[in-house]
């Protein structure tokens, strides 16, 4: 028989123990992460009496696939939407905490002589806490439902991207051996730039990919696709000077947005929890009694000094947040321990040669204190908070609460225009934007080489094809950047000069952005005029801004990348509620009846003459004309004096026609609310049902003269009679949809009209 290899014994010796200690654990309500420290401490080399590991080097590489596994499970916890759903609270806390943390951290290994690379790791370890025992404790102690457990796991979600930035800062201070501002802007630019193109990219493309795949995918099919995925991102990362944590981690947000995650997480946590005990047993390996017993004192200094300071600057974020001093509290008394990604950054540390031997003992030490501590300050929360109240001055007491009460009260101004439109303008141009950097990026430092390589005995310039693959990228990308989003433009352009001021600012930037990155690729391979190319660039970017293919094109582009960012929400709010989730429109669509005064200067103008739905954004749906009611009027219709019409938009496209229109006389009926879509549908049904209106759904098939066409050449309106207020695209609401967007199959669009509409749908056999 052949002999045993030496990884398989020493995986034996490393589950074994691990399986002893973790039980140990279990039993004395203790984490797991403690018995599997134990277990490599008893494998290690300072127990003589247990057999021990004998090849470390098989052993470390199943630590770093550990480290993988742990930061691929992280991302697949966390999702873009999670920072959103943080909010105030647990930046600031989280914030706080951590600029806290690493100045104290910093400082106090400075004055123990430490040297200043180990003084800014000790810094970074000590900012971070424990996800994994932070939940633990809390559900032991039955506090999941209480108001402090949603700051501290928002908290430890925003610790969690520090760390990650962290772990970068440090590999570029590491390897400089100095700490260089330049250096590290830049290496923080490229992470933010590539964490950016490979997110828009990611949720681009793979939630549709999953969706054509899945048909093929059983469990085993899924947990390997998804592994492959975790390994793919990880060696990209590494290959583009990042580290292989970062690419773990991004390939785990990826399919957290998606609607397989939850079978994902199911499938990889055996997995994850294997490789993670490794991991963890690795770190016991580094235990020294004789080193914990030299450094004793630094120990416990550190471990009073992590606690005392998360306790405190924790429960200062959340009060400066506008939480009260109970919930503060009791969300910092969760999080005063030093957690398991220390051990990683510490391990980084060793990777890299810049820390001590003596400080990966040290934090374990640390790590392990702080933890067994956890469970008796959160229990011993009520009564600290008790006490607080009653030493504390009344007049301190007072103003803390009227400052929480305040901050919670904050509601944003009535006027959000100007952050409605500062908002749809960065994120078009950082969405597109990213995209064409990320275009010449891969054109200059990837296709040019290679064609260079592959058309050396060729005529044909390798150059000229690189110029010419960028720009055909480009072509699509650069005027999807000077798109204006006319619904706030106009309403911001109507109020004041200072924001015509700002809005014509704004363009001339958003031109410059354009023309900067049309020039980029010539200029950098052929080297180029950059001022010729420029004049030459602006004309051909601005004729394509107003093609309406080119419009329907981006619009279909943000529809699938929306639909794919949200896909798991939608999906779990169509789930819990049904078919009630399909009337989001007429909740969100509002109608205010409006009169036409006698001496309307507008008056024998056509309805598409008016120029409201192109200018105003709002639709016409009913006409009232002394007792005659004209539904879903046609464009060519001619308004007149005195009449009254039912005007259809959002909220504040409503509001602005009000504005803007009162100078003309055109005012709401006297009387009259703004009401939803839903209920002046449900207030018709008093009267004839000639004069009512309808709102239906109707699924778009494949066989449909609509499928495949713009919505101006839909003939929707012709041939069904019928006006489209908006559709849904993989549960993905488009209220008010663009003329320019092609609908496609499986669409479910909503149309309004009349009885008559309802009839000959249904004789169409479009309506059940």
């Amino acid at each position: 028989m052949h002999a045993i290899p030496a990884l398989i014994t020493d995986l034996t010796v490393i589950l074994v123990l691990a399986a002893i200690t973790t039980i140990l654990c279990k039993k004395i309500n203790l984490p797991s992460v403690l018995g599997y420290i134990l277990a490599g401490f008893l494998a290690g080399p300072v127990v003589d009496f247990l057999p021990t590991v004998q090849n470390m080097e098989s052993v470390e590489v199943w630590s770093d696939i550990g480290v993988i596994f742990l930061m691929f499970g992280l991302g697949l916890e966390f999702s873009i939407h999670k920072m959103g759903e943080v909010g105030v609270p647990g930046f600031l806390s989280a914030g706080i905490q951590a600029l806290g943390m690493g100045v104290l951290g910093f400082f106090m290994g400075i004055l123990m002589d430490w040297g200043s690379m180990n003084s800014i790791f000790l810094g970074v370890m000590l900012a971070m806490s424990s996800t994994m025992i932070t939940m633990k404790s809390i559900q032991d102690l039955g506090m999941k439902d209480r108001k402090f457990s949603d700051l501290a796991m928002g908290t430890l979600v925003i610790e969690d991207i520090i760390a990650i930035f962290a772990m970068v800062i440090l590999s570029t201070i590491a390897v400089s051996q100095s700490i260089s501002g330049i250096a590290l802007a830049a290496q923080m630019g490229l992470l933010i730039f590539y964490l950016a193109l490979w997110l828009i990219l990611g949720i681009f493309l793979l939630p549709s990919l999953m969706k054509k795949l899945v048909i093929l995918m059983n469990e085993e099919v899924l947990l390997v696709f998804s592994l492959g995925l975790c390994f793919l991102m990880a060696v990209l990362a590494d290959a583009i000077g990042l580290s292989t944590e970062l690419g773990a981690f991004l390939a785990g947000s990826l399919l957290a947005g998606t609607v397989h995650v939850e079978k994902i997480e199911h499938l990889v946590t055996p997995c994850k929890n294997l490789f993670g005990a490794v991991f963890f047993v690795s770190v016991g390996f580094m235990v020294q009694p004789s080193m914990i017993a030299e450094h004793i004192l630094p120990i416990l200094l550190i471990s009073v000094v992590a606690i005392v300071g998360k306790l405190v600057l924790l429960t200062l974020g959340g009060l400066a947040a506008g939480q009260d001093l109970d919930v503060s509290l009791h969300a910092a008394a969760s999080q005063t321990q030093v957690g398991e990604f220390s051990f990683i950054i510490a391990c980084l540390g060793q990777s890299l040669g810049v820390t001590g031997a003596f400080l990966y003992p040290i934090i374990v030490a640390v790590s392990v204190l702080t933890t067994f501590t956890t469970p008796f300050l959160l229990k011993a929360a009520d009564p600290m908070t008790r006490f607080l109240k009653k030493t504390l001055p009344a007049s301190w007491l007072v103003a803390l609460d009227n400052y929480c009460r305040n901050r919670q009260a904050q509601k944003p101004g009535e006027d959000r225009d100007q952050i409605l439109y500062l908002k749809s303008y960065f994120t078009t141009m950082a969405f597109y934007g990213i995209l064409a950097a990320g275009t010449i990026l891969l054109g200059v430092r990837v296709l040019l080489p290679t064609l260079t390589d592959l058309l050396a005995d060729s005529p044909i310039s390798p150059k000229v094809v690189t110029c010419l693959a960028i720009y055909l990228v480009l072509a699509f990308l650069l005027p999807a950047m000077l798109r204006i989003r006319k619904r706030t433009f106009t309403a911001l352009w109507l109020k004041s000069v200072y924001n015509r001021l700002l809005l014509i600012l704004l363009l001339l930037f958003r031109i410059a952005v354009v023309v900067f990155l049309a020039v980029l690729p010539a200029v950098l391979i052929s080297h180029a005029s950059a001022l010729w190319l420029a004049l030459g660039f602006v004309p051909v970017v601005l004729l394509a801004v107003n093609s309406g293919k080119l419009a329907g094109r981006y619009l279909e582009f943000e529809a699938r990348f929306l639909a794919n960012l949200n896909e798991r929400r939608l999906a779990e709010r169509f789930g819990q509620e049904g078919e009630e989730a399909h009337h989001w429109l007429t909740e969100q669509l509002c109608v205010l009846p409006l009169d036409i005064p006698p001496l309307y200067a507008g008056g024998g103008l056509t309805l598409r003459e008016q120029g409201w739905g192109r200018d105003d954004h709002i639709s016409i749906i009913k006409i009232i004309r002394g007792k005659e009611h004209i539904n879903i009027p046609d464009g060519d219709l001619k308004l007149l004096a005195g009449d009254r019409i039912m005007a259809m938009g959002s909220q504040k496209d409503l509001e602005n026609f009000c504005f803007k229109r009162s100078t003309e006389g055109v005012r709401p009926v006297k009387g009259a609310v703004l009401r939803t879509l839903k209920d002046y549908i449900e207030s018709q049904e008093t009267g004839p049902k000639a004069h009512q209106l309808l709102c239906v759904g109707v699924e778009l098939e494949k066989e449909m003269p609509q499928a495949g066409r713009a919505l101006r050449d839909s003939g929707i309106k012709e041939e069904w009679n019928a006006f489209l207020i908006g559709l849904e695209r993989d549960l993905l609401p488009i209220p008010n949809p663009d003329k320019n967007l092609t609908l496609r199959q499986g669409d479910l669009l909503w149309v309004m009209g009349s009885q008559e509409m309802a009839a000959a749908l249904m004789q169409r056999g479009l309506l059940d």
